[in-house]
C-alpha cells in the first residue's frame, strides 16, 4: 500500500506540473494574439502576422466561396523583398531596391524559396521536385501533411483561402469585408500603392502604406501575389492587385488574375505563409504529454 501511496504521489505530481505548463502556454498565446514574430530561417529575416479563428466559415458575399481555414497559421506581415529573396538566389528584378517586392520570379522559384525555408533544400519541403538542392528539376506534386510530420513546422505559399483569409477576414472572427483595410470604402493612394498611370513608378517600399485589418501591409495593390491554388491546370491563382490596377481590382470579389507557373512579371511577387502556427504546436506536444501521462497513471 505504501508504494501505491507513493507511485500516485509522484503521479499526481506531474499531472501538476503539467496542468501549470499548460497555463502558462494558454497566457503566453494570450498575450502574443495579434503580435507580429520575426524570425531569421536560413539566413533571412521574416517578419509574420498571426491569423487565427480557424475553422471560420467560407465569404459567400463575393463571386466564388472564399475564405475556410480549419486551422491557425502565420503569414508575411510584408511581400518578400529583394534582401530577402538575395539570401536565397541572385535576383533577376525589374524594381530593383532592396525593400521592394520581389519581382520577374516564377512561381515553381517560389515554392523552391518556401522549401529553402523549411528544410534549406529548394527540392525539399510541402512541394516536391525531382532533383536535388543544386538543380531542383521538375515539380511533381504538394504534400504539406508529409511535410508537416517530417520537419514540424513548414513554410508555403498560402491558398487561396488562406491569403483571401488574411486579407479580407476580420480579426475578430465577425465576418468578411470588401477590402484589406477593414472596410467596405476603397483606399485611397496614400493607404496602398495602386492607381498609377503609365509611364509608371511601380511598386514601393513593403511597408511603406498603412496597416491592413489583420496587421498585414500591401494585400491590396503593389504587387499582384502567388498563391497555391491550381485554377485550370497549369494556371495558379494571383491575388491582391498591382500599382497600376483601379480599386475594383482590390476588392475581394477580383477572382478572375491567373499565370502560368513558369511566368515572370515585374508586376508579380509572393509572401509565404507558415504552418502550424508555433503556439498550436507547443500546445500539441504538451496534449500528447498529458495523455501519456495519464495513461501512465491508469497503468
Amino acid at each position: 500500500m505504501a508504494e501505491v501511496a507513493e507511485n500516485y504521489f509522484w503521479m499526481e505530481r506531474k499531472m501538476r506540473r503539467a496542468r501549470f505548463a499548460i497555463c502558462l502556454v494558454v497566457v503566453f498565446m494570450m498575450a502574443v494574439v495579434n503580435v507580429v514574430s520575426a524570425e531569421t530561417i536560413h539566413g533571412i529575416n521574416i517578419d509574420f502576422v498571426n491569423i487565427g479563428n480557424a475553422g471560420n466559415a467560407a465569404d459567400t458575399t463575393a463571386y466564388g466561396v472564399y475564405g475556410a481555414v480549419g486551422y491557425n497559421y502565420r503569414i508575411g506581415k510584408y511581400e518578400i523583398t529583394n534582401a530577402e529573396w538575395n539570401g536565397f538566389a541572385a535576383t533577376a528584378a525589374y524594381w530593383t531596391g532592396a525593400q521592394q517586392p520581389t519581382n520577374n520570379v516564377s512561381w515553381y522559384e517560389t515554392l523552391q524559396f518556401c522549401n529553402y525555408l523549411t528544410s534549406g533544400d529548394k527540392s525539399k519541403g510541402a512541394y516536391q521536385f525531382s532533383g536535388n538542392n543544386a538543380n531542383p528539376g521538375n515539380f511533381l506534386g504538394i504534400n504539406r501533411d508529409a511535410a508537416i510530420s517530417t520537419y514540424g513546422i513548414i513554410y508555403v505559399i498560402p491558398t487561396e483561402d488562406e491569403w483571401y483569409k488574411a486579407a479580407y477576414f476580420k480579426s475578430d472572427g465577425s465576418g468578411y469585408t470588401l477590402f484589406a483595410n477593414g472596410t467596405n470604402v476603397a483606399p485611397s493612394t496614400s493607404e496602398t500603392r495602386y492607381n498609377q498611370s503609365y509611364p509608371y513608378d511601380g511598386p514601393w517600399n513593403v511597408g511603406m502604406g498603412t496597416m491592413e485589418q489583420n496587421g498585414t501591409f500591401d494585400m491590396m495593390g503593389n504587387v499582384f501575389e502567388f498563391t497555391e491554388t491550381l485554377i485550370g491546370d497549369p494556371y495558379r491563382r494571383l491575388r491582391g492587385g498591382a500599382y497600376f490596377v483601379s480599386a475594383s481590382s482590390l476588392l475581394a470579389s477580383t477572382d478572375y488574375v491567373n499565370i502560368r507557373p513558369d511566368s515572370v512579371d515585374d508586376y508579380v511577387g509572393f509572401r509565404v505563409a507558415s504552418i502550424p502556427e508555433p503556439a498550436t504546436l507547443l500546445l500539441l506536444g504538451l496534449g500528447g504529454m498529458i495523455l501519456r501521462l495519464r495513461r501512465s497513471k491508469l497503468n
